[in-house]
């Protein structure tokens, strides 16, 4: 391992204790991190996250705890922790948030390294690695920049609803998700094929997005398609017009006999290779309508 720029250690850690002479020219250790700066897996399959490190110590074999956080460095919730005691090759898992996360690599052997099953959408973001020493040593380090999980996923329609508008209009709201984010498109009649402008993600949706279909002019069928590098999906509604009363339009969505139809066509593509580069620490981390009819495909 090459030697790293100087390190400022993360606040709480006692400094690093002095190191035993070396022979003439050997490089200095320094504690590092290396990682990839980015992975990228399908929804619903796993990934590897990997994290290896250097220390300045020429052998330890005290108590040691391996954590993997999310989101923040330094204070981003934990998804996984375990603890070895000293000695031991054996890092006993504490903590693997739902169960989805195993520590592929050995601890003693400089190996954080992580993986997580049965990815979901919710898993896109950034993660850390983190050692921690104790008994006669106390230091700890963690990734400052992490690597970037990317998870990707084919298109979905997440609800299609139609919703009453002023002056007994309609119009139709599409949501779906999907990463890359899904472009989506109202087709129907005297509509041809007619891009909808979608809002951006909402909170708490990074890879959902939503277009609305302001007017509804005519009787027939309406489809909402969403479409990325990874395939496409689609959901359609059924409008028909009739007089309940004289002078009084209502609307017939077709539930139940009529059915409310929802197609849906997914594909996959390939996904693209990860670039790596290693990182070392630098520097110290200072109402949706009730009246609305939902279809969900």
């Amino acid at each position: 391992c090459h030697p790293g720029p100087a390190v400022r250690k993360i606040p709480g850690d006692a400094s690093t204790p002095r190191l035993p002479a070396r022979p003439a020219g050997a490089p200095a250790q320094r504690w590092s991190m290396q990682v990839p700066a980015e992975v990228s897996a399908a929804a619903g399959e796993a990934a590897v996250l990997p994290c290896t490190f250097t220390h300045p110590h020429r052998h330890y074999d005290g108590p040691l705890t391996a954590i993997w956080r999310a989101g923040e460095v330094y204070a981003g919730p934990q998804v996984f922790r375990c603890a070895a005691a000293r000695g031991s090759e054996l890092c006993q898992t504490a903590l693997s948030l739902h169960g989805r996360f195993r520590l592929l690599g050995n601890p003693r052997r400089n190996d954080l390294s992580l993986r997580v099953e049965r990815l979901a959408l919710a898993d896109d973001g950034r993660y850390f690695c983190r050692v921690e020493f104790a008994g006669d040593v106390h230091d700890r380090y963690e990734s400052r920049h992490g690597v970037r999980l990317r998870v990707t996923a084919a298109p979905r329609i997440v609800s299609l609803s139609v919703l009453p508008g002023p002056a007994h209009a309609f119009r139709a709201l599409c949501t779906a998700e999907g990463e890359p984010p899904p472009v989506l498109a109202w087709s129907g009649p005297a509509l041809g094929n007619r891009s909808a402008a979608a809002s951006g993600p909402g909170q708490g949706h990074g890879h959902q997005v939503t277009a609305e279909l302001p007017a509804l002019a005519h009787d027939g069928r309406y489809t909402c398609t969403a479409s990325n590098s990874l395939g496409r999906a689609e959901a359609s509604v059924y409008l028909f017009r009739f007089r309940g009363a004289p002078g009084a339009p209502a609307l017939a969505l077709p539930l139940g006999a009529l059915g409310l139809k929802a197609l849906l066509q997914l594909s996959s593509v390939h996904r693209p290779q990860a670039q790596e580069s290693n990182y070392e620490n630098l520097s110290q981390m200072s109402p949706r309508d009730p009246a609305a009819a939902t279809c969900l495909p």
